[in-house]
């Protein structure tokens, strides 16, 4: 139990969120602007459909989708994962899943800090899709050295936030004046820097290595490089996006846009071009690498469910013409999704969806229990009883991740690397384990259920 004199973890990521939100705005004013575009396209969802919007709260989903945000941030050494790793403990943030992101040619492996329980999901959902950079994937070894140098000099978190988190470990939390000032310790770190820590010619090297190793290497901190906030309709925002300059990228991310959505769908406007000062340098140059995202948020899959999604995807990527548009591409996206089941009942009897349950009539649950009625689950979702409401997909995709980090580093290219997975390694350079994501639905679909059972057969 948290003592009564420290704030909870939930309350200081809610505090660390918005406060993140707001220097964001400040430092990429086209943030500002998704933002209020998300907030139109949601109201007029939620306006032109009633029963859409009873259930957002009936469930839950109402009250947390204006904080409904991701951010996300590139770290270069295991020291820096270790302590970020601690830093959003005291957030109740953990890892969760393991993404291989070389498969999209971006030299990163990384995991989704967020909080894991339902009831803190609900409070406040914020998560980092945070990345450790991996030089072993750069072939030229000079460069490598070079640039393991340079990392090594630097220190990207304030004395105050890591007294504050060996504070907040040692005492089991932080009462509110620490917690604030824990906030704005750590947001230095997710801060932008202008000045790059490097001269022109080093950052040009890494810059052709990769872009993203540039990226990481040059400059003080890893400057969170993106937040998302959370759509109910991405297309239309998308299309939004356009209507107000902003540079969306011409195909959103993710699976098809359905009845049902499925995991998650993502966009972006391209990356901005800022204002660079190298060392030695007085004539300046730029750096491209920080842009807006938005996401839609959809039914959490089953690892069949992932078996089949993973199957309809690679079948539109064997297509040979299937990169050769924006609406190319998706109209073989559609076709194959045809075979993915749209209505949340196939998915459930199928397996293929996580869902959790709650009691829809109270009244008819007691009699049902209390005229001896043997426990059976879909009888009472048959009889309106029970209802079983999809999961909602709380992580990302890792070849829809990369795709975004790709098309919004700036360049042309599109480097290539062979898929090497190395979970072990993420793992020991963050001193915990990743948690298995499907593990996590699975856990809770199953304690639903049981807290359903229970309940039942107490008023039995």
């Amino acid at each position: 139990m948290i003592p009564t004199n420290f704030v909870s973890p939930d309350e200081i990521r809610a505090r660390f969120s918005q406060a993140m939100s707001q220097m964001y705005r400040q430092e990429v004013p086209q943030y500002g602007t998704l933002l209020k575009l998300v907030d139109e396209v949601n109201a007029a969802c939620l306006q032109s459909d009633p029963n859409l919007r009873q259930s957002m709260e009936r469930h839950g989903e109402l009250s947390r989708l204006d904080v409904e945000r991701h951010g996300a941030i590139r770290l270069g050494t295991p020291q820096e994962l270790a302590t970020m790793r601690r830093i959003f403990g005291v957030m109740g943030m953990q890892p969760v899943g393991y993404y291989d992101l070389s498969v999209a040619g971006v030299p990163v492996h990384s995991t989704a800090f967020r909080p894991i329980g339902d009831e803190q999901l609900r409070k406040n959902p914020f998560r980092i899709f945070t990345s450790l950079l991996r030089l072993d994937l750069i072939p030229d070894q000079a460069l490598r050295q070079e640039a393991q140098a340079i990392l090594t000099k630097r220190t990207i978190f304030t004395q105050r936030a890591l007294a504050l988190v060996a504070h907040a470990e040692a005492e089991g939390g932080l009462d509110t004046v620490e917690a604030d000032e824990f906030v704005q310790q750590v947001l230095e770190t997710f801060r932008w820097h202008h000045e790059a820590t490097v001269d022109a010619a080093t950052y040009q090297r890494l810059q052709d290595a990769h872009r993203l190793v540039a990226d990481v290497v040059c400059f003080k901190g890893p400057h969170i490089n993106h937040l998302t906030p959370r759509t109910l309709d991405i297309d239309a925002t998308q299309a939004e996006m356009l209507r107000s300059g902003l540079s969306a990228k011409a195909v959103v991310e993710g699976p098809p846009r359905r009845k049902h959505a499925l995991l998650l769908r993502q966009t972006s406007f391209k990356a901005l071009e800022e204002g660079v000062n190298f060392l030695g340098d007085q004539t300046g140059g730029t750096h491209t690498a920080r842009f807006g995202e938005i996401e839609q948020r959809g039914i959490a899959l089953t690892r069949a469910g992932r078996r089949l999604y993973d199957e309809l995807l690679a079948r539109v990527r064997g297509m040979d013409d299937a990169g050769n548009s924006g609406s190319d591409y998706a109209d073989h996206l559609r076709a194959a999704f045809e075979d993915f089941p749209d209505d949340p009942a196939t998915l459930r009897a199928q397996g293929l969806a996580f869902f959790h349950y709650t009691v829809r009539d109270e009244a008819a649950f007691a009699q049902a229990a209390r005229r001896g009625q043997t426990w059976d689950l879909q009888a009472l979702i048959n009889q309106s009883i029970v209802e079983a409401v999809p999961s909602t997909y709380e992580d990302f995709l890792p070849v829809s991740a990369a795709g975004i980090f790709q098309s919004n580093l700036g360049g042309a290219e599109q480097k290539s690397y062979a898929a090497q997975a190395s979970k072990t390694d993420f793992e020991v350079a963050m001193q915990c384990q990743v948690l298995d994501e499907i593990e996590l639905y699975e856990e809770a679909q199953s304690a639903s259920i049981a807290a359903l059972k229970q309940r039942f057969q107490q008023v039995a």
